[in-house]
């Protein structure tokens, strides 16, 4: 009988070339035993090769690999969001890799949910034991009244059920209210695993640190811990692993800790709107905003910790006047010249979320899943490196029938 490293070794070998990850066969199978490799850092962009000697035959261009799909909390257009419902359901749908957003309990776990407010996205309010755990506080500059998870411990957190963040829109996730647990990312990870065994193809793991100045400065630091956590998991030294933070500091932090040694782990970082500012750059003073990180010199500042970026979406397709797309911006260009990637967010099937030509008959929770692939189309034509997206099904339609 097959061992899980003949199972995977293959598809893991595949799948880290396929996204970008050159590996051996070797070094892959060193990576389903050990939970790491040794392999130099992968460059995304292969240096020009020779020219040819006249009359030698000609090698083919090597096809482009398609863009990845990258499930947005999960398959969350369909089940409430950052659910282990949500995230199988995104496996069984096609997507390549799934993303959980990560915030700290009490007693130092990560789970996954949205904010580490989850007033909206559980029924804590109506649990009658944590009445007097309501809080305001103020996270990244902002106050909050509500309820937070790192006033929880996991085993309370435990006790509390998952509910729909925008049921207006999406008033079926609605109706599986109070069905789900919080996640931690252990079981996560878990389920991705059991999938890759089960399927033969590697799930990759997209996780958001979210709020890690603020945790840290409750003495829950973030990095630590996920870091800590990626060594004791020896299907994060195996599937492709990336780790995306609006905070570039966590990220440097990140890459001091894996250095180049992990050919499967990418670093990500994720640009806001580009006139306000990430808040560790706030805390340091630092006047700069996320839109200093998008012209040539901040693209290249972010390459010397990061491997890609994830901007919003108009920042590569803009809309015009009439809310119809425009034509590409610069930036794809740019940032593949700096040697990073592109993985903008988020791509949503409601005509809520569509460019107005792309919308259906109905109101603004109506699915349009043509309008939502057509959307898509434009961004793959754009050359991007992947997308987030809350319907990896129809994300999969528009990378698999691509023109």
């Amino acid at each position: 009988m097959p061992s899980q490293i003949d199972v995977l070794a293959r598809p893991v070998m595949h799948a880290l070339r396929r996204w970008r990850f050159p590996v051996t066969a070797a070094a892959a199978g060193a990576m389903l035993v050990a939970g790491c490799a040794t392999a130099p850092r992968p460059k995304l962009h292969a240096p020009p090769a020779p020219a040819p000697a006249p009359g030698a035959p000609q090698s083919p261009i090597a096809e482009k690999p398609k863009a990845l799909v990258i499930a947005h909390r999960g398959a969350s257009a369909l089940r409430p969001e950052h659910t282990l419902a949500a995230y199988a359901k995104a496996i069984e749908d096609g997507a390549d890799a799934i993303e959980p957003d990560l915030v700290m309990t009490r007693d130092g776990v990560l789970v996954a949910r949205h904010e580490n407010d989850i007033t909206g996205t559980t029924n804590v309010a109506e649990m009658a034991q944590f009445t007097d755990r309501k809080r305001t506080k103020v996270i990244d500059g902002e106050r909050l009244t509500g309820w937070f998870t790192e006033d929880f411990t996991l085993a309370e957190l435990k006790t509390l059920r998952a509910r729909e963040r925008i049921p207006r829109l999406r008033p079926a996730n609605a109706r599986l209210n109070d069905q789900f647990e919080i996640p931690t990312f252990d079981e996560i990870v878990r389920l991705a695993e059991q999938a890759a065994l089960r399927t033969g193809k590697p799930i990759g793991i997209y996780a958001e640190l979210k709020h890690p100045s603020y945790f840290r400065g409750i003495g829950l630091p973030m990095e630590d811990k996920l870091a800590a956590t990626v060594r004791a998991k020896p299907y994060l030294g195996q599937a492709p692993l990336f780790i995306q933070c609006f905070e570039g500091g966590s990220l440097r932090a990140l890459r001091r800790t894996f250095g180049h040694a992990q050919p499967n782990v990418k670093l990500v970082q994720l640009v806001g709107n580009p006139r306000k500012s990430p808040a560790d750059w706030k805390l340091a003073g630092d006047p700069r905003t996320f839109g200093d990180m998008l012209n040539t010199t901040g693209l290249r500042e972010v390459a010397t910790y990061a491997d890609g970026i994830g901007p919003e979406k108009s920042s590569v397709v803009p809309r015009d006047a009439e809310g119809a797309l425009a034509a590409p911006t610069a930036l794809v260009r740019q940032a593949h010249a700096s040697g990073l990637f592109v993985h903008p967010y988020t791509f949503r099937p409601e005509n809520s979320f569509l460019p107005k030509a792309l919308q259906t008959g109905g109101d603004e929770a109506t699915r349009s899943p043509s309008g939502m692939v057509r959307e898509l189309e434009a961004f793959i034509a754009a050359d991007v490196d992947g997308f987030f997206t809350d319907d990896p099904a129809l994300g999969r339609r528009a990378v698999d029938t691509k023109r």
